[in-house]
């Protein structure tokens, strides 16, 4: 069984998203199943149907977040330090050819959120960075070419 590592923040948000599936949305499936029994015929009952789907989807989430979570290795980032880019890292580089400045944080691939600066550890971008330090520049291949970067800054928080 293959350890995945994972920020403190991470597995919170994962435990969160489990305590809701498993005290608010199994109790409501259950009682809309309930419902939808007593409405008779459950052959032609589309109510039922729906119902049992989202109960198997619920269910299945349930079980792939206690995977997830089963194989977690919970990094705290505050207590890391120095200014190579490692796990955790709150990792700031400029594009070498437009001069566009880019910040993200490296985390977990089941935690990568785009939208909010946080890349896979998996992703090209942070495979690339992974034991470089400020100063440093990486030549990454992405799905638009060729990009070279440099490494301004490495945070831990």
């Amino acid at each position: 069984m293959q350890k995945v590592p994972m920020t403190v923040a991470g597995h919170a948000r994962l435990e969160e998203e489990i305590k809701h599936l498993k005290s608010v949305e199994r109790p409501a499936i259950i009682e809309a199943i309930a419902e939808a029994r007593s409405h008779g015929d459950l052959s032609e009952n589309a109510e039922y149907h729906a119902a049992r789907e989202r109960q198997s989807f619920i269910e299945g989430r349930i079980a792939e977040l206690e995977d997830k979570l089963s194989r977690a290795d919970v990094i705290d980032t505050a207590k890391m330090s120095g200014d190579t880019v490692k796990f955790g890292a709150f990792v700031k580089v400029v594009d070498e050819d437009t001069d566009k400045e880019q910040e993200f944080q490296i985390v977990g691939e089941y935690e990568a959120d785009i939208e909010k600066g946080m890349l896979a550890l998996t992703a090209p971008l942070p495979r690339a960075l992974i034991g470089k330090s400020v100063g440093d520049s990486v030549e990454v291949t992405t799905p638009k070419g060729a990009k070279a970067y440099e490494v301004l800054e490495v945070v831990f928080k």
